[in-house]
């Protein structure tokens, strides 16, 4: 099931500043999104849900340190998948 990618405002600094930051990171999260949109669950992304202050929140794996985290939503009845942030593990955590 093919879904849609939203990206959140903070998303778009986030992936702006990792970017510039490293040129490598931005072939990561291209292929990324491919998958995303494929199948959320592919097991190379290790997506999964966070909990506590993070509940109701997925994340997945976009390199060796990357995680993207977002949500799974509606878009005109449609589901879809809106992006909330991108970084390190340390920095979305």
């Amino acid at each position: 099931m093919k879904r849609e990618l939203l990206r959140s405002a903070a998303f778009m600094r986030a992936a702006k500043r990792l970017a510039k930051r490293d040129a490598a990171a931005a072939e990561d999260l291209r292929n990324t999104f491919r998958r995303l949109t494929d199948d959320a669950f592919h097991p190379s992304l290790r997506t999964h849900k966070l909990k506590g202050r993070f509940e109701g929140v997925w994340a997945c794996a976009a390199g060796y340190d990357l995680r993207i985290l977002f949500e799974f939503v509606e878009k005109e009845g449609i589901e879809a998948i809106l992006l909330l942030t991108v970084g390190t593990h340390d920095e979305v955590y």
